[in-house]
């Protein structure tokens, strides 16, 4: 009987064993991923910022409605929703899923998904997808960008949608990261602040047309922004969830081995008991 559990307990710990050696690599592999995507952020980071003040200043000299501005009455939304490719990585892509359907509730809904957990999220509980774009954060290139920015665009100068959001998780550091929505359009920037410092400046032809023109550019860099921040996220948790595997799995074996030491020691204890009943029964 005895042995028969030894044996179940080491079968255990093989497979714990086997487990943890895969959690182990995949910590790994996330960590070399997060390096490089922590300098995307802070790569991306100054020009979204620089991109932003800019357009805050113009903004401030804008007087009159531009096609960007508001529409009469909200109908459709659209949300743009940013996921992993990938699971096991904590509550990363609930956290942000999550987000983004309390932000839907109540409102006419489109969504345009980046990444396969997102496609696949949206994708089983039937909502209208505009477009699905899996596969894209680690290689992303600015570029990459254009089609999906000039997409949501084109609907919403045809009025197809009047509100766009941009859901997202922030890269705040490699042990926080925090999921985020957005207002992209319509546009809402911070004017009453910025008025003294944009008088300064005069655009030609006009504050609007410049407006006009520079919104794309500016959204084309808060999406590739928006992507980088959250596969970054996306490492990070995945990294923290296979190191606290790991440790959970090492911690597993080490009870394992206690047990199975503990049904050994009792194995040898019956034997030695079986052994000597055997020889008094002989000597009598």
């Amino acid at each position: 009987m005895a042995s028969g559990n030894m044996k179940d307990i080491k079968r255990r710990i093989k497979s714990v064993q086997s487990t943890m050696q895969i959690t182990k690599a995949m910590e790994l592999v996330a960590s070399s991923k997060l390096r490089r995507a922590k300098e995307r952020v802070q790569n991306s980071r100054p020009y979204f910022n620089a991109m932003y003040d800019t357009i805050t200043r113009i903004s401030a000299q804008s007087r009159e409605n531009t096609v960007y501005g508001r529409h009469a009455a909200v109908k459709n939304s659209l949300f743009i929703v940013i996921a992993g490719d990938r699971g096991l990585a904590g509550g990363f892509n609930a956290n942000v899923l999550k987000l983004a359907c309390a932000q839907m509730e109540g409102k006419n809904v489109k969504v345009l998904t980046v990444g396969r957990k997102s496609q696949e999220f949206f994708g089983k509980r039937g909502y209208h997808s505009v477009g699905d774009y899996p596969g894209l954060a680690e290689t992303l290139r600015i570029s990459e960008t254009h089609e999906i920015v000039d997409q949501f665009l084109d609907m919403y100068r045809k009025q197809e949608i009047d509100e766009i959001f941009l859901c997202y998780t922030e890269f705040v550091s490699p042990l926080t990261q925090e999921a985020r929505c957005i207002q992209l359009l319509p546009s809402d920037f911070k004017k009453a602040e910025n008025e003294k410092r944009a008088a300064a400046t005069e655009y030609d032809p006009s504050p609007e047309a410049v407006f006009e023109s520079i919104i794309p550019e500016y959204l084309y860099g808060v999406l590739y922004g928006a992507i980088v921040e959250s596969f970054a996220s996306e490492q990070s948790a995945r990294r923290m969830a296979m190191e606290s595997a790991s440790d959970n799995a090492s911690e597993m074996i080490e009870d394992l081995n206690l047990s199975y030491n503990r049904a050994r020691q009792a194995a040898i204890t019956q034997e030695i008991t079986e052994i000597v009943a055997g020889s008094g029964q002989v000597g009598s």
